[in-house]
């Protein structure tokens, strides 16, 4: 794990299906002192023995669904903060210092804004859907979001009182959508996004996968 000058009392939380390609990379970039809680959501592959041999912990969460995996490992933090980022590589937890350090009073959850640094990052489809949830949210419930958080850090207690929230892919908005009823101070900065690092997205990467997100985004709407 790479080194930070002073660590905060946060946990990050890596949901994960069948990511132990790209996770070895992941957990290798997460700063030194940042406790690290990998979800094994109902993978067949070797997610789980990767993350152990990374210093990890594990926790095994098997409903499937993207939803399901977060507040596990939520569940299963005991610290004050909480960072939430995907487990294929497309995101650099090197950047979490950067998103906590903007964590200060009034703020409750400061969400990642994802800007694509290479081609392929983002599909068409994926970003023109993003940004059409993301004005929704603007113009309907006031938040100052442009993205749907896919990375993010926030206070724990806060977030455990909004109850369950999406099982699957409408987690994320889900989330801001509480977060905007209970009236939450949210911040969102720049991150880099890449193309992931191995294998292929489960939303994005299929026509089945992308329908699938739809629905779950048009159920929690």
């Amino acid at each position: 794990m790479t080194e930070t000058h002073e660590a905060p009392d946060i946990t990050v939380v890596i949901p994960c299906h069948n990511e132990a390609g790209a996770l070895p990379g992941v957990l290798a970039a997460v700063p030194t002192g940042y406790r690290v809680i990998v979800v094994d959501n109902a993978s067949t592959d070797d997610t789980a023995a990767v993350a152990r041999a990374a210093g990890a912990t594990v926790v095994t969460e098997s409903t499937p669904g993207y939803g399901s995996a977060v507040h596990a490992g939520i569940r299963a933090a005991d610290t004050e903060l909480v960072a939430v980022l995907d487990g294929d590589g497309s995101l650099d937890p090197g950047e979490i210092p950067l998103l906590a350090s903007e964590l200060v009073a009034g703020v409750d959850m400061v969400a990642g804004r994802r800007r694509a640094v290479a081609r392929g990052a983002w599909p068409w489809h994926a970003r023109a859907g993003n940004a059409l949830l993301a004005t929704v949210l603007r113009r309907r419930h006031g938040l100052p979001v442009h993205d749907l958080a896919a990375v993010r850090v926030l206070r724990r207690e806060r977030l455990l009182a909004l109850g369950p929230l999406h099982p699957r892919s409408g987690y994320p908005l889900a989330l801001l959508l509480g977060a905007a009823r209970e009236g939450w101070g949210v911040v969102e900065r720049d991150v880099r996004y890449r193309p992931r690092t191995h294998g292929v997205s489960k939303v994005s990467g299929s026509v089945r996968g992308t329908v699938g997100a739809v629905r779950d985004f048009w159920s929690v709407l």
